[in-house]
């Protein structure tokens, strides 16, 4: 019989023949039919219906699900079994069946009238299993060496686990160390402010404090007089503008006279006459007295009490006692050679001679041989700046151990070297791909790069900035893994940043196999690597057993 004419049948004496067409061995036990009377009947899918057995496979859709034509088109938004006896059973919409065309995913030709499209499912079988076998056993070889990333990751936790512990100790090393210096520190200012109070005592000093008691007091005193000359002043310009002289009280006259002279104004009955010769004589007068105010001896002028004494008066004499000191030289006591000593001792030795000096000292005190004065600690110089070096070695410590806690957290962390730590061994590793006249080079979570191989600037396509981020990707999956973003790289000329996204699958080698820029300075890294090849499932083992023993 010729395929055409088998067109020409009525599908439903198709589907008479050969029962359940295009049904999946999952739905096959409901599409048995029920004896009533003498007809077998049968029961939509959705139970809304009771049709004739004899109408199933029909081509006419009675069912509202479509249920009862499974191998055929006739009913919308339903799917055809394609059995593929050979190779792997497949779905397809209905509306591709007998449409006179073979559909790849049935390779038996079950889609269409028999005859129509030849059954292939043997050598699409035997190819499919082919690459099959060959995808895991790639997948058995990278997972091998997955397994040493992983055990790599171990070591890694164990030596931070112990950098960690052995920081700590040093922090609390460098605390003791830091604790110690300040309360020598501490103990070296209090014998200095001792020693201070000492030196206030020479004869020096107590005589400085007395000529500045004797200048305050005259300060005070000096305010007084102003006070008081302001207000007699007041007094009698009032006397000298309001008096009557046509009195003749010869008292208040020579008060006004005297006031004058003293102030330097002129008579009050003569100041409507006076001319430029008067003020002539007036300014001479006055630059006479101006030369009798000069000072002699260098002593100071009025103007100088008023605005330098206090500044003198407010003087560090405490300070000026110790610049002294250290200009003529402090007088050396018993104990100062044991004091001095230290400063040329290596540090390493400095905490134990310290201790013997303070005994040696309070034992020679004891015994009434040196006098117990309190004395400026030679070393305090030397022991602040000791405290401030070890502050700072103790702030970096607790830095480099914070660093180091971050590294651990991100070891195990899905969002960085995955679950079993994986990728941490990849951390830094450079890849490149020669492609025309440039090397593309990523180390993974650091940068990308772009070199020319002739010569010329270097140009970041990159750094690290995520994994997959796609809207619906699960951190932590397979799927999570297969890309890198890298973006902020250096600017295209006329164009945005450049940015690189690493296509990442299982391979045996951490290898870039080719470079795209699909977009404008976008580009396009195919890698592969064998942290991304996971360990076969007890199912997929047992198959790839399988099917080595067919090969034997």
């Amino acid at each position: 019989m010729h395929p055409w004419l088998i067109l020409l049948l009525p599908l439903h004496a198709l589907a008479s023949t050969k029962k359940p067409h295009g049904v999946s061995p999952e739905l096959a036990a409901r599409y048995i039919p029920v004896q009533k009377g003498s007809s077998e009947v049968w029961e939509c899918l959705d139970g809304s219906k009771t049709i004739e057995w004899s109408a199933v496979n029909d081509d006419f859709c009675d069912c509202p699900d479509g249920s009862d034509e499974p191998g055929t088109g006739a009913c919308p938004n339903t799917r055809f079994y394609c059995v593929n006896e050979g190779h792997i059973g497949a779905f397809i919409p209905s509306s591709r069946v007998r449409d006179g065309l073979c559909e790849p995913e049935c390779c038996d030709g079950s889609d269409e009238a028999p005859g129509v499209c030849k059954n292939v499912c043997k050598e699409v079988g035997e190819a499919y299993r082919e690459r099959v076998r060959a995808e895991q056993k790639l997948r058995k070889t990278g997972a091998k060496i997955r397994s040493t990333y992983i055990a790599f990751a171990q070591k890694e936790k164990k030596r931070i686990e112990e950098e960690l512990a052995q920081t700590e100790r040093e922090i609390a090393t460098r605390e003791k160390e830091v604790s110690r210096l300040r309360d020598l520190v501490e103990r070296t200012e209090s014998l200095s402010a001792a020693a201070l109070e000492v030196r206030k005592q020479s004869p020096l000093y107590q005589i400085l404090m007395t000529h500045v008691t004797a200048l305050k007091s005259l300060k005070r005193e000096y305010q007084k007089h102003l006070e008081r000359e302001k207000a007699l002043g007041e007094i009698l310009d009032n006397l000298r503008t309001g008096y009557n002289p046509n009195y003749q009280d010869m008292a208040v006259l020579e008060a006004v006279r005297g006031w004058e002279h003293l102030a330097s104004l002129p008579h009050i009955n003569d100041v409507a006459k006076e001319d430029d010769s008067t003020a002539d004589t007036g300014s001479d007068e006055e630059a006479g007295e101006e030369e009798e105010d000069q000072p002699d001896d260098g002593l100071w002028s009025e103007l100088q009490l008023e605005h330098q004494l206090d500044e003198l008066l407010n003087t560090d004499y405490e300070a000026l006692l110790l610049e002294h000191d250290k200009l003529v030289g402090a007088p050396a006591s018993e104990t100062s050679i044991l004091y001095n000593l230290s400063a040329y001792l290596p540090d390493a030795v400095v905490p134990q001679y310290e201790a013997l000096r303070d005994q040696l000292v309070s034992w020679l005190e004891a015994l009434g041989l040196v006098k117990s004065a309190p004395t400026v600690s030679a070393d305090a110089s030397r022991l602040q700046k000791a405290l401030s070096d070890a502050e700072h070695s103790l702030d970096l410590t607790r830095k480099e151990k914070e660093q180091k806690e971050k590294e651990l957290q991100r070891l195990f962390d899905p969002e960085w070297y995955g679950a079993e730590g994986e990728w941490k061994k990849l951390d830094g590793t450079c890849l490149s791909k020669e492609v025309g006249d440039y090397i593309y080079e990523v180390c993974l979570f650091d940068e990308a790069r772009q070199k020319p191989i002739k010569g010329g600037s270097t140009f970041s396509l990159g750094h690290f900035e995520s994994r997959n981020n796609a809207p619906g990707v699960v951190k932590g999956s397979p799927e999570y893994y297969r890309k890198q973003r890298y973006t902020r790289g250096a600017k295209c000329w006329n164009g945005p940043q450049r940015s690189v996204t690493l296509d990442m699958t299982c391979g045996t080698e951490n290898a870039v196999l080719s470079v795209a820029e699909p977009e404008k300075c976008e580009y396009e890294f195919k890698v592969t690597s064998p942290a991304l090849c996971l360990p076969l499932s007890p199912a997929e083992e047992k198959g790839y057993a399988a099917s080595k023993k067919e090969e034997l």
